[in-house]
């Protein structure tokens, strides 16, 4: 091979090798940081890129997608002096790379430390019952806290959740008879007011029992009342009517002789009757004077008719 076609040759390696060194696709949702001569030039966004070879370098490479990362478990104590164990998992998401890259050397473990500070910060403002009660406000306040630190930075921290609260061994028994209790004492108070109700529900029934056998009875009252009543009114109805018969028929032709008669029939039938009723007999010293009798009955029976 000659001088011009090593020549030629060289120049074609050379040529491929600045198109490698220049020519630069960026992914999508990622960001280059480009230098020139040692110095920040500008962020190449996602898509195709030509740099000047040898002077230009990617000095960084940014995703911008959003991330979790761990916090590691760690030790807080809370407001009532309780130990316990907590970790938790931080979202995180570039918004300016050239910040991100300059602003700070590792801004993942910068924040995460924070966030652990922070997390025992606010542990210990809590006693050991509303840190499970309070998780929601715990990861308000952590996010908020390393969002302001981090904003110099070119990341958004977007949120914090914590995975796990373990409390000592004795403190989780002691939390379990006390939750045991709890319901042993809401199932008391259920079962009270169960009989409290039944109770009532009993006493209501004998209520409206009474209540019910009180308005039967008066109405059987009242219906006996008024069956009365129509009794009475009846046989008076047909007393009278009688009277008015026998008045009637002393008027006519032969009457007071037939009333003669039947008061002579009444008068032995009654005294027959006193007589068997008894071994002792009250006679009336005119016993034998009916006639008397019979003219007493007529005098009675005129007054009526006068009437």
């Amino acid at each position: 091979m000659n001088f011009v076609g090593v020549v030629t040759v060289a120049l074609v390696i050379l040529s491929i090798v600045a198109v490698v060194k220049t020519a630069t696709i960026v992914p999508q949702q990622a960001a280059y940081v480009i230098e020139r001569l040692g110095k920040y030039s500008k962020t190449l966004d996602a898509g195709f890129h030509i740099l000047i070879p040898f002077i230009d370098r990617i000095a960084y490479r940014h995703s911008l997608k959003e991330h979790a990362y761990d916090t590691a478990h760690q030790v807080c104590i809370t407001k009532d002096n309780v130990q316990v164990h907590v970790d938790g998992v931080l979202y995180l998401q570039v918004l300016h790379a050239e910040r991100a890259s300059y602003g700070i050397d590792n801004y993942v473990f910068a924040i995460t430390q924070l966030a652990q500070t922070t997390l025992r910060s606010e542990i210990g403002k809590l006693d050991l019952d509303r840190t499970f009660e309070e998780r929601a406000m715990i990861n308000t306040a952590i996010v908020d806290e390393i969002d302001k630190a981090a904003d110099p930075w070119g990341v958004k921290v977007l949120r914090y959740e914590i995975k796990d609260i373990t409390p000592p061994q004795d403190v989780l028994t002691a939390m379990e008879k006390q939750m045991r209790a709890e319901r042993e004492k809401r199932a008391s108070v259920l079962e009270s007011e169960a009989i409290r109700d039944a109770e009532i529900n009993k006493a209501e029934g004998e209520k409206q029992s009474v209540i019910k056998a009180s308005e039967a009875n008066r109405e059987q009252q009242v219906n006996e009342a008024r069956g009365e009543a129509e009794a009475i009114r009846a046989v008076a109805e047909a007393t009278a009517e009688g009277i008015e018969k026998v008045a009637h028929s002393l008027n006519s032709s032969g009457g007071e002789k037939a009333m003669e008669l039947r008061i002579a029939e009444q008068y032995l039938a009654e005294f027959g009757k006193l007589a068997k009723s008894g071994n002792t007999i009250i006679l009336p010293a005119n016993l034998s004077d009916i006639g008397s009798m019979i003219t007493l009955a007529k005098g009675v029976i005129g007054s009526q008719k006068e009437r």
